[in-house]
């Protein structure tokens, strides 16, 4: 068996979904190799995620972000942990939810994802610096 991995900085996004997939078959050059496996990407981060979803249509990101805002609001009145601002415990709730890692399938050398789907950065901070993730391909 064949295992790569690599640690890759993502430039600052700004809040919101956004699509990260090219950024990550970049980074794994060796995924031609690879006939019958799995890419792992992890985030580095508690105020930030990573899921799979819709590639194509812009709106499905937006409609993401509004569901996240209403389901997880700021400046609830409960919220003790608030140090960096009002974005600071909503954006580690909305990590938790969406989860830090996604695992995808890899045959014949490709990511063996749907025609519509794509690996997402779900940023949850107003203000944040880059992301760090760690990106794991096995196989053989």
């Amino acid at each position: 068996m064949k295992s790569y991995q690599k640690e890759v900085r993502l430039p600052a996004f700004p809040r919101g979904f956004h699509l990260i997939t090219a950024r990550v078959l970049h980074a794994v050059p060796q995924l031609k190799d690879i006939k019958i496996g799995t890419l792992q990407v992890f985030i580095k981060h508690t105020s930030a995620s990573l899921t799979i979803n819709e590639n194509a249509d812009p709106t499905v990101r937006t409609d993401f972000e509004s569901h996240m805002n209403v389901m997880v609001p700021e400046d609830m009145p409960y919220y003790i942990h608030t140090y960096e601002g009002p974005d600071d415990m909503p954006a580690h709730i909305k990590a938790s939810l969406m989860g830090s890692s996604v695992q995808i399938p890899v045959t014949d050398g490709r990511l063996n994802l749907g025609i519509w789907q794509g690996i997402y950065l779900c940023e949850h901070r107003d203000r944040a610096s880059g992301r760090s993730l760690v990106i794991t391909l096995m196989g053989t």
